[in-house]
């Protein structure tokens, strides 16, 4: 996992959050060792932002991978204290990963808090919903 760290703190600077001054990172390990990264790009029109969870899953999606790939994920910020994904996000993930994989949630201090995915969003709108 503090691989998967230090990718996303590499990559924190890359955080186009010009209006929030909030940068979020995520970096996830798929099952063939690759790390794929992802950061928040915020919009004018705020509904526009993309979080960088779903950066990061968008782009492994985008070179072929898929839930089964995924083996695990870590989301940090500046912040010395825990910040989880937003709503919009835990709906994706809850779609695009298993309900197993492992996310990682950890401060700018180096706390971490792991949680599976399912605990994120329980009762999530699912495929067999519709």
């Amino acid at each position: 996992m503090n691989d998967l760290y230090d990718k996303a703190k590499q990559v924190l600077p890359h955080s186009y959050a010009k209006y929030s001054q909030f940068k979020v990172a995520a970096a996830i390990r798929l099952i063939d060792g690759s790390i794929i990264t992802g950061v928040n790009v915020e919009n004018a029109s705020f509904g526009l932002t993309n979080c960088a969870e779903r950066t990061a899953l968008f782009t492994a999606y985008t070179q072929g991978y898929r839930k089964e790939d995924i083996t695990e994920m870590v989301i940090t910020t500046e912040k010395d204290y825990l910040i989880s994904p937003c709503g919009a996000c835990r709906q994706v993930m809850s779609e695009l990963m298993t309900p197993e994989t492992p996310v990682h949630m950890i401060t700018s201090d180096g706390k971490v808090t792991t949680v599976q995915n399912k605990e994120l969003l329980p009762l999530a709108f699912q495929e067999s919903d519709l």
